[in-house]
């Protein structure tokens, strides 16, 4: 009797299914697959994003340092272009702040698909590196988040920025000066390819996009806010027209669509 009740336990527990958090070889390595083509626009992007960094004196090892601690282009290429203007830290700090807000929403809604008891570490790490693209393959999972999906992209993505910022650092050193004048065009090219795809699809973020644009000039040479430093003016205008775009312009919940 004792033997078939050991035997029905077993039973039991071979068919619960394994925890959607441990590690697993197969999604591991599926992570790492669908982390190859956002590794190789990194590293494209972030090769102009070198050049950047060079202009603000970073040598290839703080370039690639700091890329690798910090994945986001608008944010990193905004932290560059301040302290290339002397700018203080704490206005890096707020401006790099301000533009990765976006990824705390992402990490709030990578939070809620973890299975129950998931260690927190697993969730520490997946934050680390919350991107859009990174973002965007793991959220269209089904099911629970194994967060080694995750790693297996990371593993791919975070090196290939990182690497792509040293060598743009390294090939503004070895190139003439206009080939780097050249060059730095890139950046204006990729910001671009991060305002072009919202704007087309939302009136409002192209009118808010035209709009930075228009207060940004306005205000180089507007008395008494045109003495304030570049950054300064930067996290102003960033905070005034994202609030006044949230005011004016709220985003309806489904709920709410539903309703009418």
């Amino acid at each position: 009797m004792e033997t078939t009740h050991e035997s029905s336990r077993q039973t039991l527990r071979s068919a619960q299914p394994s925890k959607p958090y441990a590690f697993s070889r197969k999604v591991f390595c599926e992570g790492m697959r669908d982390g190859v083509p956002i590794a190789l626009g990194y590293f494209a992007v972030s090769f102009s994003l070198g050049i950047a960094a060079r202009t603000a004196g970073f040598t290839p090892l703080q370039g690639f340092v700091a890329s690798l601690l910090n994945n986001a282009s608008a944010g990193e290429y905004a932290a560059f272009a301040l302290i290339a203007s002397g700018a203080t830290y704490l206005e890096v700090a707020i401006i790099t702040l301000i533009a990765n807000a976006r990824y705390l929403l992402m990490s709030c809604a990578l939070a809620q698909r973890f299975a129950p008891g998931t260690p927190f570490f697993h969730r520490l790490i997946i934050g680390y590196d919350v991107t859009d693209e990174l973002f965007g393959i793991t959220i269209a999972r089904p099911g629970y988040l194994n967060p080694f999906y995750t790693y297996g992209a990371i593993a791919l993505a975070a090196p290939a920025w990182a690497s792509g910022t040293a060598l743009g650092i390294i090939a503004g050193n070895l190139l003439p000066l206009r080939a780097v004048s050249a060059l730095s065009v890139a950046l204006y090219g990729m910001f671009l390819a991060i305002i072009i795809p919202p704007a087309r699809k939302d009136k409002v973020v192209a009118g808010l996009v035209v709009l930075s644009f228009a207060l940004s000039f306005v205000c180089t040479y507007l008395p008494g806010i045109s003495a304030f430093s570049d950054g300064t003016r930067t996290i102003l205008l960033t905070v005034a027209i994202s609030c006044a775009g949230a005011l004016l312009f709220p985003i309806k919940t489904q709920s709410e669509e539903a309703e009418q």
